[in-house]
């Protein structure tokens, strides 16, 4: 079980010290936090797909997924991109300071119930490769329980695409198949990877769908453009998933400013399924 939160108050956040940050790409890092409290760090579980909101005291919070899988426990993980006056606070923050953790929140990816036994598709665009690599380093680390793994990362450029020491040694795995792409005029004269938009890479890639799940997250225009494809390639519509992380706000669906239709992304989501999808407005 997750151990509760100080006090028991929603909105009271974990006391955090920063363990470590990596740079992914000029605009994208990933900061490494463990608890104050060893005991909490210790007991301390979630699944991936969950959230948390990080915050910078004095500045505000901001919601991200969990970036590490919970088969690599002992800290927390979260990978963001500079955008805003919250973002701008964590990229000041240096190893050995303190900041605010609450979590974990929402609705996981049900890799134990669904994906167990298949072959697994992951499509990440940008800054949406960060939830989708939480799921399949999990099922890398349980890799005896999948079929055929596949990962399509994409970015707009060969300087935009994240977690570059990451990508080499799954490229150098035997059990994984790796795919980077880049849009058209993104590519640097030494680029050997794919050229061309996500889902036309996809499509040209063809992954069986018999006994297959796909993961897809990124932009909303990327995943409007991919889910067809992944339709057109016979992927059922309940095998498909996505995580509306952009949506997410206060993560317990009090505020109101996650709704989507019916849903509040932070309580009913952020996984959807591509079935559950078609009852949300076409502006997800």
């Amino acid at each position: 079980m997750t151990a509760p939160r100080p006090a028991d108050n929603l909105y009271l956040p974990h006391l955090m010290i920063v363990d470590a940050i990596r740079d992914e790409t000029p605009d994208i890092r990933t900061i490494r936090l463990r608890f104050c409290d060893e005991a909490v760090g210790k007991s301390f579980s979630w699944q991936s797909g969950q959230f948390g909101i990080f915050g910078v005291f004095g500045e505000g919070e901001c919601p991200f997924c969990i970036a590490n899988p919970p088969t690599r426990p002992g800290a927390i993980e979260f990978t963001f991109k500079l955008a805003g006056r919250v973002t701008r606070a964590l990229r000041d923050l240096d190893v050995g300071d303190q900041m605010g953790f609450r979590g974990p929140y929402g609705r996981p990816f049900p890799i134990q119930e669904k994906f167990r036994g298949r072959h697994l598709v992951f499509i990440g665009g940008g800054i949406g490769i960060a939830p989708v690599r939480t799921v399949y380093l999990e099922c890398l680390d349980r890799r005896a329980e999948f079929g055929e793994i596949t990962i399509l990362n994409a970015a707009r450029t060969v300087a935009d695409l994240p977690f570059a020491a990451e990508s080499a040694e799954l490229a150098a795995r035997k059990d994984v198949r790796l795919i980077l792409a880049v849009d058209p005029g993104g590519q640097t004269p030494e680029w050997s990877g794919r050229v061309g938009l996500a889902p036309a890479i996809l499509k040209e890639l063809a992954p069986p769908a018999a006994g297959a799940v796909a993961v897809v997250c990124g932009p909303p225009v990327m995943i409007k453009f991919t889910l067809p494809v992944l339709s057109e390639l016979e992927f059922p519509a309940e095998n498909v998933y996505t995580t509306l992380e952009n949506r997410m706000k206060c993560g317990v669906g009090k505020c109101g400013r996650c709704n989507v239709g019916r849903e509040y992304v932070c309580k009913d989501g952020p996984v959807f399924t591509a079935v559950q999808l078609r009852g949300l407005p076409n502006d997800f």
